[in-house]
């Protein structure tokens, strides 16, 4: 048994029953474990909890920024970005699900040390849209809330994706992108 088995458990633990109706029991019994047993590896919720977010972040940080990095204009790399971003989602679905649903039960010496990492990758969609404006493609009069908007689009889409759906995950990436780009009107 791995930490990164208890890691991946917890992950589909904390998406199937939440953060605070999971039990470190829940978590011993997933990977087979007595539950002191299960503290021999970790120890608390917490611990975990963090390093699950840690975990996420990094992931995301490193494959949005390669995106981000890429010399091409504005529009081309928000396209890449939202493709590449629910790609990661779509392919880590606990573990999304935990960034995005469970964050807020970090205790506040947690979260202070979580927000930086979230506030690096908001960071990087700020950046592509400043991008897009100076180099006159977008019309944003606020950056920070269209990042947020676009990624709270991006984020509550694991709430209603099915792999077996109507769509696959590049389809509804290319459509998102198209809305935001192109927008509704006629």
């Amino acid at each position: 048994m791995t930490r990164e088995d208890i890691l991946e458990a917890a992950a589909q633990v904390f998406r199937q029953k939440g953060f605070h109706g999971a039990s470190m029991n829940d978590i011993a019994e997933a990977v087979h474990l007595q539950k002191a047993s299960l503290y021999h590896h970790v120890s608390s919720k917490q611990e975990i909890l963090l390093e699950l977010l840690d975990q996420a972040l990094k992931l995301l940080l490193e494959r949005i920024s390669a995106v981000a990095s890429q010399d091409l204009p504005a529009d081309q790399k928000l396209r890449r970005m939202i493709s590449e971003y629910l790609q990661i989602l779509d392919e880590n679905l606990d573990l999304a699900a935990v960034l995005l649903f469970e964050h807020r039960a970090l205790e506040r010496r947690q979260h202070v040390r979580h927000v930086p990492n979230r506030d690096k990758f908001e960071m990087l969609w700020r950046n592509v849209l400043t991008q897009g404006v100076e180099e006159g493609i977008f019309l944003c009069n606020d950056i920070p809330l269209t990042a947020r908007a676009l990624l709270g689009l991006l984020n509550w889409t694991i709430t209603w994706y099915r792999s077996d759906g109507e769509k696959t995950i590049q389809q509804i990436a290319d459509d998102y992108a198209s809305l935001l780009l192109n927008g509704l009107l006629k």
